[in-house]
C-alpha cells in the first residue's frame, strides 16, 4: 500500500494477558514517534485466533 507506520492513524491491541502491557507497550513504542504517536486502544481478551496472545490492528490513511 506504499505507506509507513507515519501514515497510522489508529490502532488496536488485543491481549491474552493484561500483564504483558508494559512489554507490549515498550515494543509498540518504539514504531512510532511519541509526538505523532496514532490514537490506541488496548483490550483484554479471553482469546483469540490460533491462540495467539496478541493481535494488533492498524488504520492508515495518506
Amino acid at each position: 500500500a506504499d505507506m509507513t507506520f507515519e501514515n497510522v492513524i489508529k490502532t488496536s491491541i488485543f491481549i491474552m494477558n493484561m500483564g504483558d502491557f508494559a512489554r507490549i507497550n515498550t515494543v509498540y513504542g518504539s514504531y512510532f514517534n511519541e509526538a505523532k504517536a496514532p490514537a490506541r486502544e488496548t483490550v483484554q481478551v479471553a482469546c483469540l485466533p490460533k491462540n495467539v496472545n496478541i493481535e494488533i490492528s492498524m488504520i492508515a490513511v495518506k
